[in-house]
Order: structure tokens, then C-alpha cells, then sequence
């Protein structure tokens, strides 16, 4: 279903229990809320949760939303970096945070659980820093602080391809930054990417997310006033992101978990997904007991 956000048009679905706790899954970069495993969403949605997903602005059927002046073609980037300029935003992660907190609004969630991965993950920590009091809690992962390295900019900006080309594309980048301990099908990224292309997966909005993410404002510093209960996971096998970024934000985030997998890369594959669904749920039961043991304790020495 399309919903108003923050301005924009956003596409979301809804899964499991209407009373259900909410959980909100944000994907990472020029993916769609197709790619999160039908075997995650229907885990979490069989463990209880009212889990949404939806397509972040410029991806699948959200809304696009450029910006004059602002280029998305990787040479115009690219020379722009390298002459020494700073190339302008069409938005930045904080407006990608927004869209979450207008996506709440409309869906009347006034609190939620936020599990968001790689690019995902910063918008999530951009939420525990800027709209605590809409979280329950954040789960960040394969994600980072902090990248603003133009070098990264350089590997993750994409130019206009077809079908076939952005299948071909997508099969190459799993066998890179795919999970070996979970691996996949071939066929089955084949048919995920021609899903993917055919819903709407263009250049322009991928590399306007790819601009806000790697130029976004460094987060560790701000970090360490995160209130918010916090599970970071990360892949021990990650080449794209490696999981010392992870460790760092456990880190910095008072009292955050941190979860290592073994056998996980930058994506969560449908073998994955079981694992993803356990450490999540356990962590959530975990934060609603301190929050009631918390609760009881206040009672105890109210006057």
C-alpha cells in the first residue's frame, strides 16, 4: 500500500499480528522490501511482531525525489570529489530518518522496535540519536559510524543498465559480498534482481542514497548519548563493510550487545534468516524485561 511520509509517497507492508509489538525493517542501499527474505518476515511475523517493511524514497514503487543541480551520473560525482568540491545532496540520511518517523505517524505506531541493515543501520542510529522517544529499540547491522570515504563512493555508484545487465550484476556482487556460511542459489539472485528491476530500480536514485550515505556527518562522536537498548550484528565474514565498524559502535553506544556471525557476509540470506530472527526476538525479550523490572522497581519506592 503507498502511504504519505515526510512529503513523500512510500510503498509498506504489513505482516503478522495487528497488536503485535512493531517492528520496522529499513533496507540498505538501491535494495527494495523484497529483498528481506520471505523466511525472516515471516519469522519475525510468527514470533509475534507487527513487521513492516517498506521501500526507502528513490527505490521499487516510493517516490523518487531529485533535486536540481544535483548530479547522479558516477563521472559528474565522481569529478566533482576529486576537484575538490563537495558534491550537493538531493537529501541526507536525517531526511531518510524522517520518512520513518512520517511512516510511523501514518501507520499510528507511536513506538517501535528498528532493525535496519548497511545503510539502514546508520538511518537507524540517526533515529536513536535524533528521535529516541519513538524507539523501543535499535537494532543496527552491517552497518558503520562513520564512512565519508570517497574511494567507497567510487565502488557503489551504479550507471543506467538493463534487465539483464542488472541481473548479471547483482549475481556478481553476491559471490563478492554474498553470506558463505549461507549461501545461495544462483537462479534464485537471478530471479530476486529481475523482481527487483522490474519493480523500479534506477541509476539516479541509487546513487543520490549512495551520496547521502557515504557523505553523511560522522556519527561517532554523537554515539555515546544513544539511550536507546541497542543490538548490533555483524558478519564475521563481511568484505564489504568489515565487522570492526560494527565493533566500533558497540563500543560507543552505552550497554549496546554485539553479535558476530561466522559464515555471514552483507546480506541476510533466506538460511540466514533464522538465525537473524532468534538473536532479534531474544534481545527484544530481553529489553521488555529490564523495561518492566525497571517499571516495578520505580513503583517500589514511589511515595
Amino acid at each position: 500500500m503507498q502511504i504519505t511520509a515526510n512529503g513523500i509517497t512510500l510503498e509498506v507492508e504489513i505482516h503478522g499480528p495487528e497488536t503485535g509489538a512493531a517492528l520496522i525493517l529499513v533496507r540498505g542501499l538501491g535494495t527494495q522490501l523484497i529483498h528481506w527474505p520471505i523466511e525472516l518476515i515471516a519469522g519475525f511475523a510468527a514470533a509475534g511482531y507487527r513487521t513492516v517493511i517498506f521501500d526507502n524514497r528513490d527505490t521499487g514503487l516510493s517516490a523518487r525525489c531529485p533535486a536540481e543541480g544535483v548530479p547522479t551520473a558516477p563521472r559528474d560525482i565522481l569529478h566533482s570529489l576529486k576537484s575538490g568540491g563537495r558534491p550537493r545532496l538531493a537529501y541526507t540520511l536525517d531526511d531518510m530518518a524522517r520518512d520513518i518517523v512520517g511512516l510511523m505517524d501514518a501507520l499510528g505506531i507511536a513506538r517501535a522496535h528498528v532493525l535496519g541493515i548497511s545503510m539502514g543501520g546508520a538511518i537507524t542510529q540517526l533515529l536513536a540519536l535524533d528521535h529516541p522517544s519513538r524507539l523501543l529499540s535499535a537494532i543496527i547491522v552491517m552497518s558503520a559510524a562513520g564512512l565519508r570515504d570517497p574511494a567507497l563512493l567510487a565502488q557503489i555508484l551504479v550507471s543506467d543498465m538493463n534487465r539483464a545487465e542488472a541481473q548479471e550484476v547483482w549475481v556478481a556482487g553476491h559471490r563478492i559480498w554474498g553470506s558463505p556460511g549461507y549461501p545461495r542459489p544462483e537462479d534464485e539472485i537471478r530471479a530476486e534482481a529481475g523482481r527487483a528491476w522490474d519493480r523500479g530500480a534506477e541509476a539516479a536514485g541509487i546513487n543520490r542514497q549512495a551520496m547521502a550515505t557515504v557523505l553523511a556527518s560522522d556519527r561517532r562522536p554523537r554515539l555515546p548519548s544513544v539511550t536507546t537498548p541497542a543490538l548490533v550484528i555483524h558478519g564475521a565474514d563481511d568484505r564489504l563493510i568489515p565487522s570492526d565498524a560494527s565493533r566500533e559502535i558497540a563500543a560507543l553506544i552505552p550497554e549496546a550487545d554485539l553479535r558476530i556471525i561466522p559464515g555471514m557476509g552483507h546480506v541476510i540470506s533466506p538460511s540466514l534468516a533464522p538465525t537473524i530472527v532468534r538473536l532479534v526476538d531474544d534481545f527484544i525479550k530481553k529489553v521488555a524485561k529490564d523495561r518492566d523490572s525497571g517499571a516495578r522497581d520505580d513503583t517500589s519506592i514511589a511515595p
